[in-house]
């Protein structure tokens, strides 16, 4: 039998080098490589793209359309897993957040291309869509998105910034807000997946440790069609059952938390819902690795669907 082939192209990137790490024990499939210092022949990446099954694109959005040219010009049939934010929105791809919607992973079994979300637009719309669904977020609730990553989620320039003071452009500081005038690039995603009508108020932030991410999503009880946060709860629980990737935490176990650290799923390719807070006031959480659920992890869970038989 054949083993299907594995490309990464960019996987000497941050998401890539992951994913390679994920990878590399594997029986069922074959990865190849291209040299660091090849990285930037176009040749070379083309004939890669070309003989390979899939593709998976760790790449900047540029260089990831120009990967997928490359395919469209051959006319070859490698499937694409794409990580950049260039196709999250292109007719023909399927968006790779399996667990937010009935009958997607099936979907993303067939698919010839699969676009996978980010990490900040993965633990809102976990927490978000689920809602929409249900009738209990109506179509133009105001939505606020609260969020902080760990710094490997800026790539290998901010991991300099961070981690050497003699970088140019050292970040000092630990912890910042940014993207301060409303205009995160995930921004569009998020409001197609969720299915509201208003655009929402996103404050991203970097903190000083590599990897784990929280995202918050603050609602007002009154402003929505549920009557408590037990029934807030229950909608999120029927959604997610079924499958082991997507876990919400019992009302019993958010409400015995004294805080929540963004570092704890650092590593791990699952993701932790909770819902906190009361009757008039609840806060969504959501509790993920930005390198893994959001980025690296969610890539391989997409290619172990696609080639699932």
């Amino acid at each position: 039998m054949t083993l299907p082939k594995i490309f990464i192209d960019g996987e000497h990137g941050t998401t890539g080098l992951q994913i390679r790490d994920r990878l590399k024990d594997r029986k069922d499939l074959v990865v190849v490589s291209l040299a660091h210092a090849d990285r930037h022949n176009k040749n070379k990446r083309k004939s890669l793209l070309l003989e390979s099954h899939f593709a998976i694109l760790c790449l900047p959005d540029d260089a990831a359309i120009e990967a997928v040219e490359m395919i469209d010009d051959a006319g070859a049939g490698t499937r694409i897993n794409d990580t950049s934010t260039a196709h999250l929105e292109a007719k023909g791809w399927v968006y790779g957040f399996a667990e937010h919607e009935r009958g997607l992973a099936e979907t993303i079994k067939n698919a010839l291309r699969v676009a996978n979300p980010g990490c900040y637009s993965t633990g809102a719309i976990a927490v978000i869509a689920p809602l929409v669904q249900a009738g209990i977020l109506p179509a133009d609730y105001p939505i606020t998105i609260n969020a902080v990553s760990g710094y490997t989620g800026g790539g290998k320039q901010m991991i300099a910034q961070m981690e050497n003071g003699e970088a140019e452009g050292a970040i000092s500081e630990s912890h910042f807000a940014y993207a301060l005038a409303l205009a995160h690039k995930h921004v569009p995603d998020i409001i197609d997946r969720y299915g509201l009508t208003t655009r929402p108020n996103f404050t991203p932030a970097d903190a000083r440790f590599p990897q784990g991410m929280l995202v918050n999503v603050p609602l007002h009880l009154d402003l929505t069609n549920a009557s408590s946060k037990a029934e807030i709860h229950a909608a999120l629980v029927a959604h997610y059952e079924g499958q082991d990737i997507v876990t919400v935490a019992s009302l019993k176990e958010a409400d015995g938390l004294g805080r929540l650290a963004p570092e704890v799923m650092a590593g791990k390719d699952t993701m932790m819902l909770y819902v906190t807070g009361n009757d008039e006031h609840v806060n969504l959480v959501a509790q993920l690795d930005n390198l893994g659920k959001g980025a690296s992890g969610a890539a391989v869970q997409n290619l172990n669907l696609m080639l699932a038989d």
